[in-house]
């Protein structure tokens, strides 16, 4: 594949050309024209250091967008760590690393009390923080941290605050998590418990490339000299952005529809299809809902409109479900595979 086109200008984007032609206010078409501008520009920029993958690019952007964490699953050397690096650099925000072993402890992550001198030679506490302190935190191999480090994310990821010797401390803002994992080696891993799984908005899985994104990665990548991404925009221009992104509107009968979406995924509601029933224990959670929602309305934004469509949902099912489906041991020896049992959730279950 070739690399992500330049920033479309806003006049003459197919988004902004939609919206101008839905009857929309000026100051909404403007806006909608900017996100994809600014959009359109991030992609570019990410060209620069990551090779194809259009399609993962974008869905990493949009969970970014809806205020969302990433898990990256994939065979090693397919770009996953380079990806999360680069994108740190066209957003122009910190970036913090936590490579996972099996003897990591919660504090290498979170940070721990030292003893240190006031500069007056009286000995005090401080906390030093740790790595999670940062606007993006790239967690490398999260299978094989121990259930303990593991369960030292949840705080972080859902309330983006770290509580240490009774003192609160907040997570700088914007704050997002990616996460890699490697889905063939299980050898000295740690599956991750559906609590912290849960967390993720999205589940992506980073694919082979084909032959010429390798011959592309040969040509690009192995000089003398490489092209380094430049610095798109910075933390307060994306939480504009998030902040847009929150506006398209979600008639009712669609926030049904996404109900009934995650509804079905659970084995004992009527709404489920038999191989729900028969292949999966438990379904998706609220948080599902709420990512559905969120993420779809920046799929919305994408496509020029302003009111969320059943078609955008379904864009975002598979990443936003994946990974909340818990299959039962007869479906995990049957193979059942998860993206398959979104099709069939989502050939079963109509809109209002």
């Amino acid at each position: 594949m070739t690399p992500a086109p330049e920033p479309v200008h806003a006049a003459t984007s197919p988004a902004a050309s939609a919206s101008a032609s839905s009857g929309l206010p000026s100051d909404l078409v403007a806006g909608i024209a900017h996100f994809n501008a600014r959009v359109n520009a991030l992609r570019a920029g990410i060209a620069t250091g990551i090779i194809g993958n259009e399609e993962l690019v974008t869905d990493v952007l949009v969970a970014i967008l809806c205020q969302g964490h990433v898990l990256l699953e994939g065979v090693p050397g397919l770009g996953k760590t380079s990806l999360v690096r680069t994108l740190s650099q066209v957003l122009g925000v910190s970036f913090g690393r936590v490579q996972c072993t099996p003897d990591l402890m919660p504090a290498d992550i979170l940070g721990t009390h030292i003893v240190s001198d006031d500069g007056s030679g009286r000995r005090v506490m401080r906390f030093e923080r740790g790595p999670v302190f940062a606007n993006l935190l790239l967690v490398d191999e999260i299978n094989r941290a121990t259930p303990k480090t593991q369960a030292a994310l949840l705080e972080v990821m859902q309330e983006r605050q770290v509580t240490a010797g009774g003192e609160r401390m907040v997570m700088p803002s914007p704050f997002f998590v990616l996460a890699t994992q490697n889905p063939v080696e299980m050898e000295g891993t740690y599956p991750l418990p559906e609590a912290q799984l849960d967390r993720f908005a999205f589940k992506l899985i980073v694919k082979f490339p084909d032959a010429d994104e390798l011959v592309a990665i040969a040509q690009r990548t192995t000089g003398s000299s490489q092209v380094q991404p430049l610095t798109v925009m910075d933390g307060a221009e994306l939480e504009s952005l998030q902040e847009f992104a929150t506006r398209p509107a979600v008639s009712a009968p669609l926030a049904r529809y996404c109900a009934h979406l995650v509804l079905a995924s659970h084995p004992d509601r009527p709404e489920a299809p038999p191989d729900v029933k028969r292949h999966v224990a438990y379904g998706a959670s609220p948080r599902a809902l709420q990512t559905l929602v969120r993420a779809a309305r920046v799929h919305c934004l994408l496509a020029g409109r302003m009111a969320v469509s059943a078609d955008d949902v379904r864009r975002v099912a598979k990443p936003t479900l994946r990974h909340r489906l818990i299959r039962t041991f007869e479906g995990e020896a049957a193979g059942a595979v998860p993206d398959r049992l979104i099709e069939a959730i989502l050939a079963t279950v109509a809109v209002a």
